[in-house]
């Protein structure tokens, strides 16, 4: 996802099929540009998931909304690790199920599904190792890889990538609260690049979201926006969300 694609005609046909208001050509026409474009892809994740959360809080009141938005996301099977190409946070989306699931249920690691092995993109040894041995099912023993560097690590960027990749093993296991405490450890590191610092805020809220703790999530959405980077407009809509639920 980069600022550099933005596309206000794309935007305004997924607009357009969200409200019912695309033919089937249009629609069949629609999907190919999508599967072509994973920024407008992961967009129309988001934004098809907001109007689902936000005319269920509409149509009800009751506490811990997010506990409650995670009922609809059943049939998601929980995995340590998400098989994905170049995206760090994925939404599920079926065009045969919309149920609103956010936040995030899962956070993709650098794998690929090939000989290859971890991405290419990803180059410290280990967290290469961390990634690996959490797709091959030894989440455990990547943790502690991954704490134990964090022990005696100094290097600010190193600190925030290794507390994004362990929090990010921890979330997709269900470990909310500590993959919280490690992406909080990474937006203290002072001098990390700004895109390591959004993907930091940004894994932070949906991992309050997860927690039910809705003020603080809306602070790191809000964070995350105001860094203004690949993260900015997806954030935008779950702060715009946020506030619904609370009318």
């Amino acid at each position: 996802m980069i600022q550099n694609n933005l596309n206000k005609d794309l935007e305004r046909k997924i607009d357009l099929y969200l409200n019912g208001r695309l033919s089937e050509e249009e629609i069949d026409a629609l999907w190919i540009e999508l599967i072509q474009d994973g920024y407008y892809l992961d967009y129309m994740k988001s934004v098809a998931n907001l109007k689902a959360i936000i005319e269920e809080k509409r149509e009800s009141k009751t506490p811990g909304i997010a506990i409650q938005l995670r009922k609809y996301a059943s049939y998601v099977t929980a995995a340590a690790v998400v098989i994905f190409v170049g995206v760090l946070g994925v939404m599920n989306y079926s065009t045969e199920n919309s149920s609103p699931k956010s936040p995030i249920p899962e956070i993709g690691l650098d794998i690929v599904r090939s000989d290859v092995g971890v991405s290419s993109s990803i180059t410290n040894e280990v967290i290469k190792k961390a990634i690996q041995l959490a797709a091959d099912g030894s989440t455990q023993e990547a943790k502690e890889l991954l704490s134990n560097e964090l022990t005696n690590e100094e290097d600010p960027n190193l600190i925030a990538e290794f507390s994004i990749t362990l929090g990010s093993i921890q979330y997709n296991l269900g470990e909310y609260s500590d993959a919280a405490s490690n992406f909080k450890t990474a937006t203290e590191q002072s001098g990390i690049s700004e895109s390591t610092l959004e993907k930091a805020y940004w894994l932070l809220a949906n991992s309050y979201f997860q927690l039910d703790q809705l003020e603080e999530a809306k602070i790191a959405f809000q964070n995350t926006y105001d860094l203004d980077r690949d993260y900015s407009r997806i954030a935008k809509s779950y702060i715009n969300a946020l506030n619904a639920m609370d009318k």
